[in-house]
């Protein structure tokens, strides 16, 4: 999101800004700013989940009938022990003509198979320590074990008729691939207690070196106390407390590196906090590629929001290469002196030099590598704007690099919006952060805790947004197309895994907050999500060969793991790689 956002203009609704900033070439200037970077206090390293050092067991069986160690009910988990069923869940095998490969491709039995959780596990757990394990079976990736209780990737208490859908799109049928319906009252997220989901410990910082690494400048800390589940609903909590020198407390939940998925769909079943008519709360549900972990600043620079697989300006910082071209310095964010980036240019590009060690991969057929980034893609950001006032829900992807002035190609063919007497086209299309494309829609008046606290469903489908159980709007990937007059190519629609995040949080750059009329304690109550994919082509999973991302977070584990690091090449102190386009090879 912007950092100068109109106060005046509620109607013009952001997006948040996620990442360390580029300086700006001369003769652009950053802002300048005096606030003080918060820490999170109690930080060591080995307070981390993902310690290579390991983590004690979750305490879950206090909760559920079984223990926490399948081997102390009986089960054999030797990844030489052969079973009479293997063949139902052994993924190189076979089954129905259909080729079971390690990117979770699975057969139609093998899929029904998941929700038993332990079948699959002693095939992932033959992996190294931090392999993304959990996405199957449970285990994470220190070697713990939670207590399975009703934990898969498909709960059971999901109903029978919710097991299946059909695409908005094509009409083919689709098949669940993950749901939390979140009945089981009490449930805790702090590290290691839960197989997919992990509550945040830290502040979405405000600056750092020279003002450079912004960041949604959030009012609150969020704290795993503030998340837990009540009357089968998932409810995060935010209070007006003191709390790591902050005066607010939030709550955001991830399933980073333990469930992800690529393309689909997913569908939530949300109650909006506080009342239809008060501005201020920022509730929100989206995803982002597996590279980039939110709330962990140094994994951003250079990743979000870019999506991009060309050697082009598009990568260089700013956008620019010796101030060509010229277009790409004017028309842009006023806050930057017109610039239309301040990015510090795409880390992981196809312009890397082919010899680099440190890119993820893959390399296309010429020998270039793949580019890579972390994406967002928002099921909704809530709002309250207008005149009168009422509860509307942005819609949004962001994408780097940017069209001229962030004017993308909406037109009728590439913007499709079934009603346009409560669906618009967001005002705010960019700044020198990222770019929207977005669309904000009236939701239901009645869904929110203190009008009538119903629950009303959203969603999308690569990439067509629902709700109110409709379709709200469509980008085709024509209006993301190339633009020559900043000289860039197409940007792809996100194929990197991607994890789902659910917050509630309050920040001045999602725009006005009315702190006379909020009240405090409110939540955002979330009674299921679930992710559905095409039959035919299952993508599960934080770590697919096509689109790899665990041995580069294995090489980074303390940018992945510590939240004070909010820039890569400053507080982690790593270059990004060469790139070939700028500097040669």
């Amino acid at each position: 999101m912007p950092f100068t956002y109109p106060a005046d203009s509620p109607s013009s609704t952001p997006t948040r800004s996620l990442l360390p900033l580029s300086p700006p070439s001369p003769p652009f200037l950053s802002p300048s700013s005096s606030k003080k970077k918060l820490h999170r206090e109690s930080w060591n390293a080995s307070d981390s989940p993902y310690s290579v050092n390991g983590s004690p067991m979750s305490a879950l069986d206090e909760k559920f009938s079984l223990a926490p160690d399948p081997r102390q009910w009986g089960s054999d988990l030797s990844p030489d022990l052969v079973e009479p069923d293997d063949d139902i869940h052994n993924p190189d095998h076979c089954l129905d003509g259909i080729k079971d490969t390690h990117d979770l491709s699975f057969s139609r039995r093998g899929v029904a198979n998941l929700g038993l959780g332990y079948p699959v596990i002693s095939y992932f757990r033959k992996a190294a320590s931090l392999h993304s394990g959990y996405n199957l079976g449970g285990a994470n990736a220190t070697g713990q074990i939670p207590s399975m209780g009703n934990f898969g990737l498909i709960d059971e208490e999901t109903p029978v008729d919710a097991r299946y859908r059909v695409s908005s799109r094509d009409g083919s049928r689709m098949l669940l691939v993950f749901s939390d319906e979140f009945n089981t009252d009490g449930r805790s997220f702090y590290p290691g207690d839960d197989p997919y989901w992990e509550a945040a410990d830290l502040h979405y910082w405000i600056d750092g070196l020279n003002g450079l690494f912004q960041a949604t400048n959030n009012l609150e800390w969020y704290d795993p106390s503030a998340v837990t589940t009540e009357n089968g609903a998932l409810v995060i909590t935010f209070s007006q407390m003191r709390t790591h020198d902050l005066q607010y407390q939030g709550g955001l939940i991830s399933t980073w590196n333990k469930f992800c998925f690529t393309g689909g769909y997913i569908e939530v079943s949300a109650q909006l906090p506080g009342v239809n008519n008060v501005v201020g709360m920022w509730p929100a549900v989206w995803t982002m590629g597996n590279l980039g972990r939110a709330g962990y600043g140094a994994t951003l620079e250079g990743m979000w929001p870019y999506t991009y697989d060309a050697c082009d300006v598009g990568t260089a910082p700013n956008q620019t290469l010796n101030g060509e071209p010229y277009a790409a310095t004017i028309d842009g964010d006023p806050s930057y002196h017109n610039a239309l980036s301040v990015l510090p240019g795409q880390r992981l590009s196809r312009c890397t030099c082919p010899d680099d060690t440190s890119h993820p991969g893959p390399k296309h057929s010429d020998g270039t590598f793949v580019g890579r980034a972390a994406p967002e893609i928002d099921v909704f950001e809530a709002q309250v704007t207008g005149d009168p006032l009422r509860g509307q829900v942005s819609q949004s992807a962001q994408f780097a690099p940017f069209n001229r002035a962030w004017i993308w190609q909406n037109t009728s063919d590439n913007m499709i919006i079934p009603n346009t007497e409560i669906s618009r086209l967001n005002t705010f299309i960019g700044s020198a952060t990222q770019q929207a494309t977005s669309v904000v829609t009236d939701t239901s008046q009645r869904c929110y805790e203190g009008n009538d606290a119903c629950f009303s469903v959203y969603g999308f489908e690569y990439i067509t947004w629902v709700s109110e159980s409709v379709v709200s709007w469509t980008l085709n990937s024509p209006g993301v197309g190339p633009d020559p007059s900043v000289a860039i190519s197409a940007r792809p629609i996100p194929q990197e895994p991607m994890y789902l995040i659910i917050n509630l949080g309050m920040s001045k750059n999602f725009g006005y907050i009315d702190f006379e009329h909020l009240t405090f304690p409110n939540h955002l109550r979330v009674d299921y999500i679930r992710v559905y994919q095409p039959q035919h082509s299952i993508n599960i999973g934080c770590d697919p060969s096509n689109f790899p991302t665990q041995d580069y977070i294995n090489a980074n584990l303390e940018a992945y793991t510590n939240p004070n690091l909010t820039s890569w090449r400053v507080d982690y102190g790593r270059p990004f790689p060469k790139n070939s386009f700028i500097e040669g090879c």
